[in-house]
């Protein structure tokens, strides 16, 4: 077992035991969504803790989607209850990349394959998601590498 979902399981024994509903909640959706994600496919597997990371971020992208979904439509307690969520699943992530560390990565990456214009994004791509690795939401590295080489 990785030693992220142990964590995840002691910390769901500790919430349930001090009746925290929030983080009870919580963590039993994202152990649900890990064993969910280790029988999907052919067959089982036990996730490393780099896919248990992802497994994670995508459900605090979930929540912060369902919170603007929510606020939008003018339930401020919902958006507020899903905000909270992505609050407890943070906790678990690696610590975000601020933009001046993320266009240094992109610069970098951009220097290293010696990509220009547009056509060069694939490449930079390639090269920066490994770096960056669940410290930032793919769309926002994607754009950072657009700007860089359409500027």
């Amino acid at each position: 077992m990785s030693d992220l979902k142990a964590r995840l399981e002691t910390d769901l024994s500790a919430a349930m035991k001090a009746r925290d509903e929030l983080r009870t909640r919580t963590l039993r959706m994202a152990l649900t969504a890990v064993k969910n994600e280790e029988v999907a496919g052919k067959r089982a597997r036990e996730l490393s803790d780099d896919d248990v990371v992802k497994v994670l971020a995508r459900e605090a992208k979930k929540r912060r989607e369902a919170a603007t979904a929510f606020a939008d439509a003018g339930r401020a307690e919902q958006a507020q209850a899903e905000r909270d969520e992505g609050g407890v699943l943070d906790a678990y992530l690696p610590a975000q990349l601020d933009d001046t560390e993320l266009t240094a990565l992109v610069a970098d990456a951009i220097a290293e394959t010696g990509a220009s214009g547009p056509r060069g994004i694939g490449q930079v791509m390639k090269v920066v998601n490994p770096k960056v690795a669940g410290r930032a939401e793919g769309g926002r590295v994607a754009a950072e590498v657009k700007r860089q080489l359409t500027a």
